[in-house]
């Protein structure tokens, strides 16, 4: 097939006379000319080696569910993993609006009429506000790592400091969004946390903080499940520094867990998948961003606000809060890049909690609580399994360290595959410290007959029963 004259249904002035007279009446010989300025070292001139298209909606759609086919999805096996994203019972009412086309096929919703988006998104902002007690929320970022990475930027032009601190307990992926987001203007420094606990090492945290700092950042509940019960002293020495604290939660645990502003929050920010979200590979994440109603903070928001305010005709006007902030007003001088946000997780985030309310999220975090706990204390029965290996209050994830079986974290994950059952994130090369321990994640979705089902089938495989 000559690709250079193949007509194709899915390219926009892909056949070749309308492209001839598009390159005529901008006056350009060859589509190459367009890409002159490009050095010649840089342009490739072979063929790429990629498959011929398919020409036809039915032969791609094949293809498609071919490629599909070959994923096991998680709602095959039982899983406990978590770590950043869980299973989470989802409410049919969130797929049926957030599938609605006026939200679901806009990108953005930049190139078509609101449909009601703007109000969906203030709706969702004001509900995570009042669930985090904060004034200020921001509409979805690309997802939970860029909202941290983006509140640490924002903490610097706030205090005019270019070094923050994060834990050495960090999820390393976040972490190292959090490192390449900062580079090269911004330092990142870790702080040791307590292995016994997963605590941040406050003494080590005093060690670090300097008039450099710009910003300490903590998770609550933790990467490793943990509560920072210490969070009111780190905030207190962030301050006492003239540091702000930036804080990262699960929204969904703040119907049992004190919001962040409590303990001395500065900014919030997260991850909503656990907001009547799927599990999606690559897919269902959304980050946010929340403050006070201050100027000198809002100013530093990178991200779109959206508002209310009362029009000519006594009726209301939902619509951009701040517009110059933005690179969409500024571009290259803006402070940050908006970059591609994920409004329509948003918008089914603010359906969740709308149907959820207060006495709901209460609800859900105490059976979350419940549960993780009654697992961590059936797994500890088993010979040679600590469970929790830390001593501290968890929310959902929590540790089993195996060292006392004889078995490694990968072992005892690749047997329970077999079981039909997704155990936990493997520390041991993460957090060589805790040795061979899993992570694993216990949420509302898991029945009694789960945690039995994987108890038992941990006590199968490290015991040889």
């Amino acid at each position: 097939m000559d690709k250079k004259k193949l007509v194709h249904p899915y390219i926009p002035n892909s056949v070749p006379q309308v492209q001839e007279e598009m390159l005529a009446a901008i006056g350009a010989g060859s589509v190459d000319e367009l890409y002159e300025l490009i050095p010649d070292e840089l342009l490739f001139k072979g063929e790429l080696d990629i498959p011929d298209g398919y020409l036809d909606e039915y032969s791609l759609r094949r293809h498609m569910d071919e490629l599909l086919a070959k994923n096991t999805p998680t709602s095959e096996r039982l899983s406990f993993l978590g770590g950043g994203c869980s299973p989470h019972y989802v409410p049919a009412i969130c797929d049926v609006i957030n599938s609605r086309s006026e939200f679901l096929t806009a990108y953005a919703g930049e190139p078509y009429e609101d449909h009601g988006r703007f109000q969906a998104l203030f709706e969702y902002a004001s509900m995570l506000a009042e669930l985090v007690e904060m004034d200020v929320v921001s509409v979805p970022t690309y997802d939970g790592s860029q909202a941290a990475a983006s509140a640490l930027r924002m903490a610097c032009r706030i205090t005019g400091r270019n070094a923050v601190i994060i834990p050495r307990s960090l999820n390393p992926d976040r972490a190292s969004i959090i490192k390449n987001y900062c580079y090269p203007q911004i330092e990142v420094l870790t702080v040791d946390y307590d292995k016994q606990t997963g605590s941040i090492d406050v003494a080590d945290l005093q060690d670090k903080l300097s008039d450099h700092i710009a910003a300490v950042y903590l998770e609550n509940p933790s990467f490793l499940g943990t509560i920072e019960t210490s969070s009111q002293e780190i905030s207190d020495l962030a301050h006492e520094n003239g540091a702000l604290c930036v804080v990262g939660v699960d929204p969904i645990s703040l119907g049992v867990l004190a919001p962040p502003p409590q303990y001395g929050a500065d900014l919030v920010c997260g991850e909503l998948q656990s907001l009547g979200i799927h599990m999606y590979y690559g897919g269902g994440r959304g980050g946010f961003i929340a403050s006070p109603d201050e100027e000198r903070i809002v100013s530093e928001f990178p991200t779109r606000l959206f508002g209310i305010v009362p029009t000519g005709d006594r009726a209301w006007g939902f619509g951009d809060v701040a517009w110059e902030r933005t690179s969409f007003a500024k571009r290259e001088d803006a402070k940050e890049y908006v970059g591609t946000m994920a409004a329509l997780w948003g918008i089914t985030a603010g359906v969740y909690l709308a149907l959820m309310g207060p006495q709901g999220m209460e609800d859900v975090g105490r059976t979350i609580m419940e549960r993780s706990a009654y697992a961590a204390s059936q797994l500890g029965k088993i010979e040679g399994v600590i469970s929790p290996a830390l001593n501290t209050p968890f929310f959902q994830e929590f540790i089993a360290n195996l060292d006392g079986t004889g078995k490694t974290a990968r072992e005892v994950n690749d047997a329970l595959l077999e079981m039909g059952i997704y155990g936990g994130i493997d520390l041991s090369k993460s957090f060589p410290k805790l040795g061979e321990s899993l992570m694993l994640c216990v949420t509302e979705v898991h029945t009694k007959q789960d945690i039995d089902r994987l108890v038992a089938s941990v006590r199968e495989i490290v015991e040889g029963r």
